[in-house]
């Protein structure tokens, strides 16, 4: 029983942030499965990414039938993300103390307390009068920060990319979010895919089930949601999950 309640809590709360806001799962489920199930990290990461895959995935799916999503750009910023989340991994091994340990959490809680101060009103006409050289070089060098300090403080990735794709590169929270779990999509198959080859498989397969279940229904519930909510109540309810994650996290890591 405390194991379905467990993998209920961490899945629905990994799926609705990142149905809604284009959260990484991996942020929410590990820490639960750590700290309550007593799984060991690696084999939680293992878990967490592959319910992240499904979940990224529907939610992308959802975000491209409303026409919130940039798949072009997208792309380029993909492969930016995967070679330099390799680069800031090796970086990560030459640093003996690695201080940036909570730097996910941190960074989900404050990013949840900008978007209820500060909400993200630009529209998609914006977006679209720059030139598409200037896209494309944003999306590379905007993909090489996601992809180091994801590689070398080994989470954030969603929530570097949804601050990044608001922030630098102007895109309206809809279209941001839909990025964001489209790149997720295959960022986390492929780390679901190195850790279960390297682990030499799932650790455990009903966690493994229940995680994956319960994610993809809050993932698709809320991804249908937020495409429905106005800029300004989608801007408050993100706003309001991330800083409740946020804090529902930095108590778990107190409580481990």
């Amino acid at each position: 029983m405390l194991t379905v309640i467990v993998c209920l809590i961490a899945g629905l709360g990994a799926g609705i942030g990142t149905g809604l806001a284009g959260l990484s799962a991996a942020a929410v489920i590990s820490p639960m499965l750590v700290t309550f199930l007593n799984m060991e990290a690696y084999d939680a990461v293992g878990i967490a990414l592959a319910s992240d895959v499904l979940a990224s995935a529907v939610s992308a799916y959802t975000y491209k039938k409303n026409g919130n999503i940039d798949i072009r750009h997208g792309l380029v910023m993909l492969v930016s993300v995967l070679i330099f989340t390799v680069v800031g991994s090796y970086v990560s091994s030459l640093v003996p103390n690695r201080t940036m340990g909570s730097f996910s959490v941190c960074m989900t809680f404050l990013l949840g307390i900008k978007f209820i101060v500060k909400p993200v009103m630009t529209t998609k006409e914006q977006q679209e009068s720059k030139s598409e050289r200037t896209k494309i070089i944003q999306s590379i060098l905007c993909g090489m920060v996601i992809g180091f300090i994801c590689g070398f403080v080994g989470a954030g990735g969603g929530m570097m990319m949804l601050l990044i794709l608001t922030s630098v590169l102007g895109y309206e929270l809809k279209t941001a979010v839909g990025t964001s779990v489209f790149i997720m999509t295959f960022t986390a198959l492929t780390g679901a895919a190195s850790h279960f080859y390297i682990g030499g498989g799932i650790a455990d397969i009903k966690v493994f089930i229940l995680c994956v279940l319960f994610t993809l229904i809050g993932a698709r519930g809320s991804a249908v949601f937020a495409n429905k909510a106005s800029a300004e109540k989608l801007n408050r309810i993100t706003g309001i999950i991330l800083a409740a994650l946020g804090a529902l996290m930095m108590a778990v890591n107190w409580i481990k």
